[in-house]
């Protein structure tokens, strides 16, 4: 496996979270460098640190684009090489199971909990997004909980920007008679969403409690299209996209319909509603994990 090399810059969560925002409005951004945010440690939640990793031994170029998102002047950098192993993998293992919503998220190095009303999923660590881990994942889990007690209603869903396949396949638990459609931009999710299908004993197909798979950008696809409309549409991607796609996902969302967003910082929120408002959404609940929003939105019915 290739060797990488991480870049880190450490400043103050605010700036951090700036440099992430700016990162969004790139367009010739190399997708070869894979930035995040995160904190340093809990004792210290205003100490944040920007890493990004990328997969040769950073050019001056590759430093310079890094630095370019801070604003008023980067921090300095430093430049660690990793070892040769995938670095998406290593930062997951051992990571402590989580409980979000009726769910209990682990990987196949704990055991399930077996516990009644509550779903087991074993997903590994692998080369995508969507373990559980993330905030935005353990709100999406909380949310999709919270709108099966609230009577919602969930025939035909789709799941855009889906990493592991984890919120399409949690959906299909709480609607289990409903088809799901999982898309993601990124063509290695496809045999992620497969190998954890399989590791969860769950259905890939076209029918009734079953997840067709497909590769696409967006909405971009014929057979999201064909499948649709979408009477529950989870999104847990980024703000930027989240506002791009808000008219495609009102095509796809019927009057009376629910979109779940996630994948926004607070400071996002009120960018991406507006987006969603003026194309016949309204809210009905929202979630605030750490310093992620996770909305609940619902088409309004045509008068």
């Amino acid at each position: 496996m290739a060797t990488s090399w991480k870049i880190s810059l450490f400043a103050p969560k605010e700036t951090v979270q700036d440099a992430l925002l700016a990162h969004e409005d790139v367009l010739d951004w190399d997708f070869d460098i894979v930035i995040s945010g995160r904190e340093v440690e809990e004792a210290r939640p205003n100490d944040w640190v920007l890493e990004a990793w990328v997969p040769r031994n950073p050019t001056k170029a590759d430093k310079a684009a890094v630095q370019a998102l801070f604003a008023d002047g980067a921090p300095s950098l430093e430049v660690e090489k990793l070892p040769e192993t995938d670095w998406v993998t290593e930062s997951q293992k051992g990571v402590d199971p989580i409980r979000a919503g009726s769910f209990h998220i682990h990987t196949p190095d704990h055991p399930p909990l077996h516990e009644t009303g509550i779903t087991d999923f074993a997903i590994p660590a692998s080369q995508a997004f969507g373990t559980g881990q993330h905030k935005t994942t353990a709100g999406c889990l909380a949310m999709l909980t919270a709108m099966k007690k609230r009577g919602v209603v969930a025939r035909n869903i789709a799941d855009i920007g889906t990493g592991t396949g984890l919120l399409a396949f949690a959906a299909l638990d709480l609607w289990p008679s409903a088809k799901a459609t999982a898309s993601d931009i990124d063509d290695v999710c496809a045999q992620v969403v497969i190998e954890n299908a399989a590791l969860n004993g769950l259905k890939l197909g076209a029918g009734p409690g079953e997840t067709t798979m497909v590769i696409a950008d967006g909405m971009a696809h014929p057979l999201l299209q064909s499948r649709g409309p979408y009477d529950l549409l989870i999104a847990n991607i980024l703000a930027g996209p989240l506002v791009e796609l808000s008219k495609d996902f009102a095509d796809s969302v019927p009057p009376r319909g629910h979109l779940l967003l996630a994948g926004l910082l607070t400071t996002q929120e009120e960018t991406v509603r507006k987006a969603y408002s003026r194309v016949g959404f309204r809210l009905a609940s929202r979630l605030v994990n750490g310093d992620w929003s996770i909305l609940w939105l619902r088409r309004r019915s045509l008068r």
